[in-house]
């Protein structure tokens, strides 16, 4: 019985290996039939992908356009990589559109650009005609060039070469003014450029203190700041009609004596110099100064007085910017001027006092 049920289950066996073997050639039959189906598809796709010259212009502008809006097409992979193409096209042509843009920046990048070949290699100010170069071509400015022996670029010998070319090229561009940095935005051609930066009114303001031996120099609104800082014995007074004491007056050589007035929201420099002017013939100037621009100064009207032993003696006029200074106008005697003899009808045991009033327009 058991070899029986062994013979049995080994015929079950090998029928349950004919009927695997039926199902198995089933499905390679079903495969195949499949296979076919997918042959014959095969066969179609390209008939169905064949697309006439018009719709692919049309579908290559479509995809740039989806690329320029930031629209992304998931249509098929071909057709994604044909939009990258495009987009990145797009891309690049906006950028070397800019790029150009950028680069043609106008006449005024343009003589930015002229204008830095100009830049002394010493001072970094411009070199203006004449224009002068070594005999390797390089530039100097004729106030560094004095104070050289030899090239600052190629340490070759100065030779007075004239640059004929670049002095040409010179007369078609202009320059920025030199006091820029203080917010000057004049740009001039060069035969105009000196003249303007000697009177611009954005060129840094001097300490107005008389004499020689301040070197400060700065901006307008930190005229007042140096003078408390620097020169704390100058005193203020407040107000419009005050009284400008200078004391021993009789002291020898060149004196100054400076106050400062303060009254309409500004600040006045009253100066008084004693100085001699002519051989052995000393003389006084009196003058007062805005601490502001020139059209600042044209608002205002002062008058200097002295009264003394029913005598008068007076003066008046527009007070002068610190821009403008007071040396030109004691050169000029546009002040109050009187010698040491006048002095004493008016002093008082060696002092002067002077009437100080200062008027609107």
């Amino acid at each position: 019985m058991s070899i029986l049920f062994r013979k049995n289950k080994a015929i079950a066996g090998k029928s349950g290996r004919a009927k695997n073997l039926n199902l198995n050639l089933a499905r390679i039959a079903g495969t195949e039939k499949n296979c076919r189906h997918i042959c014959a598809a095969a066969r179609t796709l390209p008939m169905s992908n064949k697309i006439n010259p018009k719709r692919r212009e049309t579908t290559a502008a479509a995809a740039a356009g989806a690329g320029a809006t930031g629209v992304a097409t998931n249509t098929s992979s071909s057709t994604g990589s044909s939009s990258a193409g495009n987009t990145s096209s797009a891309n690049t042509s906006s950028s070397s559109s800019s790029s150009l843009s950028s680069a043609g920046g106008g006449d005024a990048g343009m003589s930015a650009d002229l204008t830095s070949l100009f830049e002394c290699p010493v001072c970094f100010d411009y070199v203006l005609p004449p224009i002068l170069q070594c005999s390797s071509g390089h530039l100097v400015c004729v106030s560094c060039r004095s104070k050289l022996t030899c090239c600052p670029t190629c340490r070759g010998p100065l030779a007075n070469i004239r640059n004929l070319a670049m002095e040409k090229v010179a007369s078609n561009v202009k320059f920025p003014c030199k006091h820029s940095g203080y917010g000057c935005t004049a740009s001039l051609v060069y035969t105009e450029k000196t003249e303007h930066e000697e009177t611009c009114e954005c060129r840094p303001y001097l300490c107005p203190c008389p004499g020689a031996s301040c070197k400060w120099q700065g901006p307008l609104d930190l005229v007042m700041q140096h003078l408390m800082m620097s020169h704390k014995s100058i005193t203020t007074l407040q107000g419009e009609d005050i009284v400008f004491l200078a004391t021993d007056i009789n002291l020898p050589g060149a004196v100054d004596w400076v106050m400062m007035q303060s009254c309409f929201g500004h600040h006045f420099m009253l100066v008084l110099e004693k100085q001699e002017k002519y051989d052995g013939h000393q003389q006084f100037f009196a003058i007062v100064q805005l601490i502001g621009s020139r059209k600042e100064a044209e608002n205002f009207v002062y008058r200097l007085e002295l009264n003394g032993n029913r005598r008068r003696l007076t003066w008046e006029a527009m007070p002068r910017s610190i821009h403008e200074g007071v040396a030109s106008a004691i050169h000029n005697s546009d002040c109050l001027v009187f010698d040491t003899s006048i002095a004493q009808l008016f002093a008082d045991n060696g002092n002067l006092g002077i009437n100080v009033t200062i008027s609107l327009v």
